[in-house]
């Protein structure tokens, strides 16, 4: 009797155990960090006893998924991952809670991120609402054999009158772009597909010209000598210099044509590094680098910026487990165990880790990206943005506008947008 009557109690007691057991649920996109994340998860609820459920999803997913939660009083989601896109949706709408005290409580130290990514998806108007997940900031992408090749250097010194090497500026690498457009070899693959590959892959023109979206007071600047020269390189590059159809290439197109040994340079995201070194999808392992798009001059850098961040909605169900969980996954312990597993570092100490760069040897370069990248225009209607710029950008390179025209209509309707957010007044 006394035998069954303990067993009953540790049964009871174990059945309120394990009903007392805290679970928190996280929306995630289907991209490499979310996996190496996921090869983590069962450290956490070890050393916490919280379990986590990752809903992974494709990206066209997310945002509908997200919004009805976040409305609501209590959602089902603990935290989220925020894409920069919906930063300026997410915080003017109320939607996701201040770090801020969490962060001084616990003694979370922010001053570790690439300066750029707490602008980008950290900091909004002075409070923190994201510690900074993963960067996607755009590089470029070119072909160090081809530079190295004896004959190419002599036959580059004969035409322009400089020798080759890696570009040190916007002006060096497209005489590049020019140069090695032969014999088969095309001297850039773009991504020309709008909305979205044409309008992140562009911005990278309209930066290395010395061009930015708009001034301090947010009055668009794309109408000027710098706009219209990026938008008339953008597409002599697509119609002279590039393979056919490439005005309607999408990232993963664009990739395969640099992964067959087709092109000299392609500018895309970071995270395609470690893939042109995956002997199952390409054939110039071993012969491609990345940098920091180049800039007017040597120490101005030309990359676009791309982020994604972690956060807290307002309707989390348990945002205490929440944080938690998210000052665990951006330590620096479990950050370098994403870094490398082939993950994109947010943090200065990931990027300088010697077991980082030793398995990873061009760290240092993407940490220079991140620090001279510029960010694209952060605020509500980001994603109407990207809708109006792919568009007009498409009909420049097709000829149906000319640039001064395609960006003339891009400022007057983002100056809509800006007036329409209380960003101009």
């Amino acid at each position: 009797m006394l035998r069954r009557l303990l067993f009953g109690v540790a049964l009871a007691a174990g059945l309120s155990a394990q009903a007392s057991a805290e679970t928190i649920t996280i929306l995630m996109e289907g991209v490499p960090d979310t996996e190496y994340v996921k090869t983590l998860v069962p450290e956490f609820t070890k050393e916490t006893g919280i379990d986590v459920n990752l809903e992974v999803v494709n990206y066209a997913e997310m945002h509908t998924k997200l919004v009805p939660q976040l409305v609501s009083g209590k959602g089902s989601y603990s935290a989220l991952v925020v894409d920069f896109y919906w930063v300026g949706e997410f915080t003017k709408a109320g939607w996701l809670l201040p770090l801020d005290e969490r962060i001084a409580a616990d003694k979370f130290d922010t001053s570790v991120y690439v300066p750029k990514m707490m602008d980008l998806v950290g900091k909004v108007d002075g409070v923190t609402y994201m510690l900074p997940f993963y960067n996607y900031a755009m590089g470029l992408l070119y072909r160090k054999d081809l530079l190295a090749d004896p004959k190419n250097q002599a036959d580059f010194k004969a035409k322009y009158g400089m020798d080759l090497g890696v570009p040190k500026t916007w002006d060096e690498y497209l005489k590049q772009v020019e140069f090695f457009t032969k014999d088969g070899t095309y001297g850039v693959v773009n991504q020309g597909l709008r909305p979205d590959p044409i309008a992140m892959e562009w911005s990278n023109y309209l930066f290395a010209n010395g061009g930015e979206y708009h001034d301090a007071d947010w009055k668009p600047t794309l109408n000027n000598a710098a706009g219209v020269k990026a938008l008339e390189q953008y597409a002599t590059n697509i119609e002279k210099f590039g393979p056919l159809g490439a005005a309607s290439f999408s990232f993963d197109e664009a990739f395969n044509v640099m992964a067959q040994g087709k092109a000299y340079s392609y500018i895309t995201y970071n995270f395609f590094r470690a893939g042109i070194d995956d002997p199952s999808k390409s054939s110039v392992v071993g012969n491609v680098e990345i940098m920091a798009v180049p800039g007017q001059t040597p120490e101005q850098g030309g990359s676009l910026n791309g982020a994604w961040g972690w956060a807290i909605p307002k309707s989390s169900p348990n945002p205490d487990a929440a944080w938690t969980f998210l000052k665990w996954v951006e330590s620096h312990e479990i950050a370098k165990k994403r870094a490398l597993q082939g993950g994109s570092p947010t943090r200065t100490d990931v990027f300088d880790d010697p077991d980082v760069n030793a398995k990873y040897p061009y760290a240092q370069a993407l940490k220079q990206m991140l620090l001279t990248s510029h960010n694209f225009p952060v605020f509500t209607y980001t994603p109407q943005l990207v809708e109006v710029l792919g568009r007009e950008l498409s009909l420049a390179v097709a000829g149906e506008k000319t640039p001064a025209e395609a960006l003339a209509t891009v400022e007057t309707e983002m100056a809509e947008l800006a007036r329409k957010d209380g960003k101009l007044k």
